[in-house]
C-alpha cells in the first residue's frame, strides 16, 4: 500500500485529485465502502478514477505589454489633452493584454472611462470569438437620431419636443406611456437573458424617456438647405442597464475559467457558446428598442408640430458590431463603414456641445481607426474637475456667457454646469483631427438653435437616501 490511514475521507480524495461536485458524494461512498471491505487504498484509488472530472483547459495569459499595438488618431495642444492623452493610452495599453483582443484604435475624442484598463470613451478594440459587456458599459446602445422638419419653425419643434419628452431617473407614469409593440413583449420574453420581470416591467415605463447625463434633445438648422432638424441622444435606459449587469454576471463565470488573470471589467462571453449567442441576440433586440425609443420621440413631436417629416437617420456608438468573424467594440465610437447594420444610411451623427453644430458625416472606414469615426467631442477632466475650476462664477453666469442667443432648457429647471461648452473638449479641435485623420467626410452642419437637457438631477441613490432618512 502506498497511503497509510485509518479511514478514507473527503481530504484524501482532493488529494487523489477528486473535485467536490455531482460525483464527489458517491466517490467518497463508494470509495468508503471499498476501504471497510478491505480493499488496498492503490486498488480503490484506481476504481475511482472514473468519477474524476475532465482536467480543466489550460487558462489563457494576457498579451505581453505592447504585443498588440493600438492606432491613435487623437493630438494635444496643452497641458489638459497632453494629461488626458498620457491617462488614454494607460489604460488602453492594460486593455490591449486582454486574451481575446487583436487590435484597438483611439478617436479624437478619448477620455477614460474608469480605473486602468477600462476601454475609455474614443476607444475601439477588436477581439476574436468574445463579446465584451464591459466595453459597452451599462448604457448599451447610447445613439443620436436625426429627423428633418422641412421649414418648421424651430421653437416650434423645441416647443413640442419640450412637452413630449421625459428626462430623469426612472420611466414614466400610467397614462403617461409610450406604445410598446406586443412584438417586441413577445420577443424580449423569448431571449434568456432579457425575460425577468423587471426587464419586462422596464420595456414599457422606460420607452419615451432620455434619462440623464450627456443625454440630450437638440434643435437646429441644417446650413446646407436651411431645414429644421431635431437630434435626440440617449440609449436603451433600464433595459440596458440590466442586460449590461446580467452580461456582466455570466462573462465573469467564463472569465474565472477560462483567464482569472484578465481584469474584471474585461470579461467576455465566448460567442460560440449558447450563452454568446444568445447574449448576441439580446444585444439586437435592445438596439431595436432604443431605436424605437427614439422614433416615438421623434414622432411625436412631428405629429404635435403638425409638419411633415422629410428625413430620419440615426446610429449608435455604445455597441458591438460584427465583420465577419471579428467583434469591434465601439465605447463612444461611430461606425464608419457601409452596411454596419441593416438599416445604416451611409450618414452618421456626430453632435459637438450645446452651442456647436452637430456634424452629418460619411465615414471612411480607415484601417488605422478600424473603420470607426468620433462620437462626439469628448472632455479632456471630470464633471467635477469643471465645477472645480467654475470658482466663484455661478452655473446661471457660465451658462448666458457660452451660450448666448440659444434657446437652452434644462429638464429639472436647475441648470447641470458639467454639460456646459466648457467642460467639453474644444469643437474645433476635434474636427481639425477627424480632417487630419481622414475619419469621416463632413457633409452638413446643424447649428444650433437650442437643446433640451436633464438638468442637475440628484443620483436616484441620494434620493433614496433622502427618503429614508424623512421617515
Amino acid at each position: 500500500m502506498t497511503n497509510v490511514t485509518n479511514e478514507l475521507t473527503s481530504d484524501l480524495l482532493k488529494s487523489w485529485g477528486h473535485v467536490p461536485g455531482p460525483d464527489f458524494g458517491k466517490a467518497l461512498s463508494e470509495g468508503q465502502a471499498a476501504f471497510a471491505a478491505g480493499y488496498d487504498l492503490d486498488l480503490i484509488r484506481n476504481k475511482l478514477e472514473r468519477l474524476k472530472p475532465p482536467p480543466a483547459p489550460p487558462t489563457l495569459p494576457l498579451h505581453e505589454t505592447g504585443a498588440v499595438p493600438f492606432h491613435v488618431n487623437i493630438d494635444a495642444s496643452d497641458a489638459d489633452e497632453l494629461d488626458n492623452i498620457e491617462k488614454v493610452g494607460e489604460t488602453m495599453t492594460a486593455v490591449m493584454r486582454t486574451p481575446t483582443v487583436i487590435a484597438g484604435s483611439v478617436m479624437p475624442d478619448a477620455c477614460p472611462a474608469g480605473p486602468v484598463g477600462t476601454i475609455p470613451v474614443g476607444g475601439v478594440v477588436a477581439t476574436r470569438n468574445a463579446i465584451h459587456p464591459g466595453m459597452h458599459s451599462a448604457d448599451i446602445c447610447c445613439s443620436v437620431m436625426l429627423t428633418n422638419f422641412g421649414d418648421a419653425d424651430p421653437k416650434a419643434v423645441l416647443d413640442a419636443a419640450h412637452a413630449v419628452t421625459h428626462f430623469g431617473a426612472g420611466g414614466r407614469k400610467q397614462g403617461q406611456r409610450f406604445t410598446v409593440s406586443q412584438k417586441m413583449i413577445e420577443a424580449f420574453a423569448a431571449n434568456p437573458f432579457l425575460d425577468g420581470p423587471k426587464m419586462q416591467r422596464m420595456i414599457v415605463e422606460h420607452m419615451g424617456t432620455q434619462g440623464d447625463g450627456n443625454h440630450f434633445l437638440f434643435v437646429g438648422t441644417s446650413r446646407a438647405t436651411g431645414e429644421t432638424c431635431m437630434v435626440t441622444h440617449h440609449g436603451s435606459r433600464g433595459p440596458g442597464a440590466v442586460l449590461y449587469k446580467l452580461g456582466m454576471n455570466v462573462a465573469q463565470k467564463f472569465r474565472k475559467k477560462l483567464s482569472p488573470d484578465t481584469l474584471k471589467q474585461n470579461a467576455w462571453i465566448p460567442a460560440d457558446t449558447q450563452e454568446g449567442k444568445d447574449y448576441w441576440e439580446a444585444l439586437q433586440l435592445i438596439r431595436k428598442w432604443t431605436k424605437a425609443n427614439h422614433t416615438g420621440l421623434h414622432q411625436a413631436t412631428v405629429e404635435s408640430v403638425g409638419a411633415q417629416m422629410k428625413e430620419r437617420f440615426w446610429n449608435e456608438h455604445n455597441f458591438v458590431f460584427r465583420r465577419g468573424d471579428i467583434y469591434y467594440h465601439g465605447k463612444g465610437a461611430t461606425p464608419a463603414w457601409d452596411g454596419y447594420a441593416p438599416d445604416a444610411t451611409g450618414l452618421t451623427l456626430i453632435p459637438l456641445n450645446m452651442a456647436e453644430p452637430v456634424l452629418v458625416v460619411r465615414g471612411k472606414d480607415r484601417d488605422h481607426a478600424l473603420g470607426f469615426s468620433p462620437h462626439g467631442a469628448g472632455r479632456n477632466f471630470s464633471r467635477s474637475e469643471h465645477k472645480r475650476r467654475m470658482g466663484e462664477v455661478t452655473p446661471e453666469q457660465m451658462l448666458a456667457a457660452e451660450t448666448a442667443g440659444l434657446d437652452i432648457r434644462f429638464f429639472a429647471n436647475k441648470i447641470d454646469a458639467s454639460e456646459l461648452p466648457s467642460s467639453y473638449k474644444k469643437a474645433d479641435t476635434v474636427v481639425e483631427q477627424i480632417k487630419k485623420y481622414d475619419l469621416a467626410e463632413i457633409v452638413d452642419y446643424i447649428d444650433p438653435f437650442g437643446c433640451i437637457m436633464a438638468g442637475d438631477i440628484p443620483p436616484f441613490w441620494m434620493n433614496k437616501k433622502n427618503r429614508k432618512g424623512r421617515r
